[in-house]
């Protein structure tokens, strides 16, 4: 058994339920490998509130990794609720660090390690942020590169490598934690979503790369051309009351995340609830073909329902057509979503069966400590 310390944000995503799965994947994975795994996040003392510290020990104490976790504060590198040496201590005795997006920045801590991987979480942001200088503290001092825009590095795919050697890696999910959850009478697309992301645009080469807006005004009218229902647990500006309204106009239906999504279990139910996922994705994911695929997708898939998904380039890598249906074009999303309303069953089972081949936690996990040197 060996030690390996995950390190990710959860607390820095208050209320987001969804981002929390992204990261506690990889400790209940790992543990589920036999491993003794470990949460580790920094934060700055200005976000520890109250708030963020009693989600951060509520989520943890409840998957299972109450004692095994750490709040960081970046500015001494002391824990909330012990000392640097604390922590210290910790890397000194562990075999691997897993750093979700380059989150575990001090190198303090970090160069205690004596194995460290990356994992990318943003493809494109990552790569073009590094190509100017600015993704430095989060990339430095690993051993290891692996990115879930598994297109990356081949033809096709515009993200450049910045030289370094990255490694596709999947979205892993415990498949014991998201049960099938059939649905009778299938009749609602759903999806959760921030409505502009947490980033800007990012322009490269004179080319410039849009948000998930830019993405979804695309297909507004989709519930009216498909005559189907589709519902968005949106994080919205109120900014962007004009697009809210364009939304209802189209009969979108508008759910609040702070309500069905605030943590990861109310997610849970709110992806279990549904009968099947409708979602785009970041401009620049799809305009690159990075391959991306979505850790909500997986969830979505996991729990037997169908997604119809934009296309980022997934299909060189995963089955699609049943279970999970790619688009381009708003006229491929309403014949989609009319398969799945009508094919419902067989859709719902291919969907089980793509998590299960792809993206079970044994399996991805398993494969990247292979990589490294380390057994499964």
């Amino acid at each position: 058994m060996s030690l390996i310390v995950v390190a990710g944000a959860l607390a820095n995503k208050l209320g987001n339920g969804g981002a929390a799965w992204t990261r506690l994947s990889w400790p209940l994975g790992l543990r589920r490998l036999g491993h003794d795994a470990y949460f580790v996040e920094q934060i700055s003392a200005a976000r520890c509130t109250d708030a963020a510290v009693a989600y951060f020990r509520r989520v943890t104490e409840r998957v299972g990794l109450g004692g095994r976790s750490s709040l960081v504060i970046e500015e001494d590198g002391c824990s909330v609720d012990g000392t640097a040496s604390d922590l210290a201590a910790l890397a000194h005795a562990a075999d691997l660090l897993v750093n979700i997006s380059g989150h575990l920045t001090l190198d303090a801590l970090k160069s205690r390690f004596p194995r460290r991987v990356f994992v990318d979480q943003d493809p494109g942001y990552t790569q073009f942020w590094h190509l100017a200088g600015l993704a430095e503290d989060r990339l430095r001092g690993h051993e290891f590169y692996f990115t879930v825009g598994e297109n990356i590095g081949s033809a096709g795919c515009t993200i450049p490598t910045g030289g370094i050697d990255w490694r596709p890696i999947r979205q892993p999910i415990v498949l014991d934690d998201w049960p099938v959850s059939m649905s009778p009478n299938p009749a609602r697309f759903t999806t959760v979503a921030s409505w502009r992301g947490p980033y800007g645009r990012i322009e490269h080469d004179g080319v410039q790369y849009g948000l998930k807006a830019h993405e979804f005004r695309k297909y507004v009218s989709l519930p009216l051309a498909s005559g189907r229902r589709f519902e968005i647990a949106l994080a919205v500006d109120p900014a962007d009351r004009s697009d809210v309204e364009l939304l209802r106009r189209n009969h979108w239906r508008l759910a609040d995340p702070r309500t069905v999504a605030s943590d990861p279990f109310s997610f849970r139910r709110y992806v279990q609830s549904s009968d099947a996922e409708f979602s785009v994705a970041q401009g620049i994911y799809v305009d690159t073909q990075s391959g991306w695929f979505s850790d909500r997708t997986v969830r979505y898939l996991a729990s037997g329902k169908p997604a119809l998904v934009q296309d980022t380039g997934f299909g060189r890598t995963y089955p699609t057509g049943t279970g999970l249906v790619p688009f381009r074009t708003l006229e491929e999303a309403v014949r989609g979503a009319e398969s799945i309303a009508r094919n419902y069953e067989a859709h719902s089972l291919a969907a089980r069966a793509i998590a299960e081949q792809f993206f079970d936690s044994d399996k991805v996990i398993g494969g990247l400590l292979r990589t490294v040197g380390m057994t499964s």
